[in-house]
């Protein structure tokens, strides 16, 4: 036997501790995949809502610009009214 042969109780206890973190981390895995899917639906809802609320927001802040750039120039004279047809 060699120097780096280990006894077979510390192998057996290094098995153990190797397989309840292994079922820890399977049991957390599944627990945080269940959470997540049943949050699913309230964070779309959320994240929907801020990205409605900013494009509100900026088109907005866009449209005055674009109005007063579409919009004629009010005359500042008129001329004659029309006459009636009657």
């Amino acid at each position: 036997m060699g120097p780096f042969v280990l006894s077979g109780a510390i192998m057996q206890k290094l098995f153990n501790v190797m397989s309840v973190s292994a079922f820890f981390m399977s049991g957390a895995m599944v627990a945080g995949s269940v959470l997540l899917y049943t949050r699913i639906p309230s964070l779309t809802k959320y994240y929907m809502s801020e990205l409605t609320l900013e494009m509100t927001k900026l088109i907005t802040n866009m449209m005055p610009a674009q109005l007063d750039q579409a919009m004629p120039e009010m005359p500042t004279k008129t001329g004659l009214p029309i006459k009636s047809p009657f």
